[in-house]
C-alpha cells in the first residue's frame, strides 16, 4: 500500500512511510503532506502499527476496525477556511490515524438545531469529539447530551469540566500590548471581537496596568476576517483615531488592517506599528513582514487528539488542562512611535 501511495502522490515510498509515522520533525513539505495523508485516507490505509500481529504474513493481518472521532468547530461556519481552525483540525486528524481512529466528520456550532446534523450523529458511532474553539451555554448543553468523550482546544479557558488544551489568549494579548507599550506607544487601538473574548480582556488589562484608560474610539469591535479588519481600521482612520499602533486579534485581521493603513497614507512602522496573533505562512511574505504570536497549532492538535483517545480507551479519568506556551515573532511592522 505505501508504494501504491508514493506513485500516486509522485515521492518516495520512505518518504510516506515518514509522513505515516511522523518519524521526524520535518518528514517533507506541508503541500507534500497533505497529499499523502489524502490519498492515504481514500485508499483506507491502515497504519503498520494498528495490525495486531505484524510479524504474521501479509495474507493473514488482522487490523483492528478503525474507531473514528468527530471535530466541531464552535467558532466559525466553517473551519475549513479559516487558518487557526483548519491547522488544529488537519494535526488531530493526522494523530488520530496514527493510533487507528479516522475523523469521521466535521460541523460547525452554527449547523446543531439542524434535523440533519442531529440525525447524522445518531446513525454514526462517534467515539469522541474535539471541540476548536470558545463555547456558549447551548453548545456545551448539546455535547453533555450527545458525547461522552471531549476535548476542548482553543485560546479561551473553558468552564467546564472536559480535557482542555490552552494557549492562553488573555495572556498573549496581554504580552503584546506590554511589547507595543515598551516601545513607547501610549495610544493603541484593538480590532477584533470584545464579547466574551479573552483577547480583547488582555487588551485592556494591559492598559490598565500601564494607568492607560481604554479609549473607545480606538476600538474596533468586528468579526475577525480580512474584509471585516480592512473596515474596522477605516472606520477608525476616518474618525480621526490617532493610535499610534494597531493590535489586531489574528493575523487575516490584521491583513485587511494593513491595508486600510497604507490607503490612508500612512507607513508601516514609521508612522504606526501593527501586530497580530497566529504567525500564519503569509506573515513573513507581507511587506513589511508582520509582527505576530506564534501559537503551536499542529502541537496543540496532536496533544487534543492523544488526550481524547486516551480518554475513550480509559487512559485517564480526571479532567486534564494542558497549557501550551507562545512567542512573539518580532518583525518589521513595529518599532517605536514617530517622534512629534
Amino acid at each position: 500500500m505505501l508504494k501504491e501511495i508514493a506513485i500516486e502522490a509522485g515521492v518516495s515510498i520512505s518518504t510516506v512511510s515518514r509522513v505515516i509515522n511522523q518519524s521526524t520533525k520535518n518528514p517533507a513539505s506541508k503541500e507534500v503532506q497533505d497529499r499523502i495523508w489524502e490519498i492515504a485516507k481514500r485508499k483506507n490505509y491502515i497504519p503498520k502499527h494498528a495490525v495486531k500481529n505484524p510479524r504474521e504474513s501479509q495474507e493473514s493481518f488482522s487490523p483492528e476496525p478503525l474507531r473514528s472521532i468527530a471535530c466541531l468547530f464552535a467558532r466559525v461556519p466553517d473551519g475549513e477556511s479559516d487558518f487557526f481552525f483548519s491547522t488544529l483540525a488537519r494535526s488531530i486528524e493526522k494523530e488520530a490515524f496514527r493510533h487507528n481512529y479516522i475523523l469521521k466528520y466535521t460541523f460547525s456550532a452554527y449547523d446543531i438545531d439542524d434535523p440533519l446534523t442531529l440525525q447524522l450523529i445518531a446513525a454514526n458511532e462517534i467515539d469522541g469529539i474535539s471541540v476548536l474553539g470558545r463555547c456558549d451555554k447551548q453548545l456545551l448543553k448539546f455535547l453533555k447530551k450527545h458525547f461522552q468523550y471531549v476535548v476542548y482546544t482553543g485560546l479561551n479557558n473553558l468552564d467546564a469540566k472536559y480535557d482542555q488544551i490552552i494557549c492562553d489568549g488573555e495572556n498573549i494579548s496581554y504580552d503584546v500590548v506590554t511589547f507595543l507599550l515598551n516601545q513607547g506607544h501610549k495610544k493603541i487601538a484593538y480590532v477584533g471581537e470584545t464579547m466574551n473574548e479573552n483577547r480583547y480582556t488582555g487588551y485592556c488589562r494591559a492598559l490598565s496596568d500601564a494607568g492607560i484608560p481604554v479609549d473607545q474610539k480606538n476600538i474596533a469591535d468586528i468579526i475577525q476576517s480580512t474584509e471585516e479588519g480592512y473596515k474596522g481600521v477605516c472606520r477608525l482612520l476616518d474618525s480621526g483615531c490617532d493610535a499610534t499602533a494597531f493590535f489586531c486579534a489574528d493575523d487575516i485581521t490584521a491583513i485587511g488592517a494593513m491595508r486600510a493603513i497604507t490607503e490612508h497614507g500612512l507607513r508601516i512602522p514609521e508612522d504606526v506599528s501593527l501586530t497580530g496573533i497566529d504567525d500564519i505562512d503569509t506573515a513573513q511574505y507581507l511587506t513589511p513582514m508582520l509582527t505576530t504570536v506564534h501559537i503551536p497549532l499542529e502541537e496543540m492538535g496532536r496533544m487534543a487528539a492523544k488526550i481524547l483517545i486516551d480518554r475513550i480507551e480509559g487512559g485517564h479519568e480526571k479532567h486534564i488542562k494542558i497549557l501550551f506556551p507562545y512567542e512573539i515573532m518580532e518583525r518589521q511592522s513595529t518599532s517605536a512611535p514617530p517622534v512629534k
